[in-house]
């Protein structure tokens, strides 16, 4: 099996979400994350998501709460690759910040094909 890491998520509320990484693209959510939130008070539009926090990231996950579970890489950017991609945005060149999105779910896309997890 792949080595894999986790990206814990914060949600305004309090809420935790675990997103598992292929650890060779683990930062780059990380980091995508960041320029998101730097991003979004920039727009206009009125439908502008609240995005989860990117408060921690490593290799191990060993949860103990039975009721949670991981969100797999791929479908965690393919829902944010949506919702960005839904945003009326006018004024901020929101493109930029969906061709970062994309990047990240063709390199994803390639990893999980290359490893046969498709």
């Amino acid at each position: 099996m792949p080595e894999m890491s986790y990206i814990l998520l914060q949600k305004e509320q309090g809420e935790l979400e675990f997103v598992q990484m292929p650890a060779s693209h683990a930062y780059q959510l990380s980091a995508l994350n960041l320029r998101l939130h730097k991003e979004l008070s920039k727009l206009t539009a009125d439908n502008v998501p609240k995005l989860p926090r990117a408060i921690a990231e490593f290799r191990a996950l060993d949860l103990l709460d039975e009721n949670q579970s991981p969100i797999g890489g791929l479908h965690y950017i393919n829902e944010l690759e949506r919702t960005f991609s839904s945003i009326r945005e006018s004024e901020y060149p929101l493109v930029s910040l969906l061709t970062e999105i994309r990047a990240l779910q063709a390199q994803l896309e390639q990893w999980y094909e290359d490893e046969d997890m498709l």
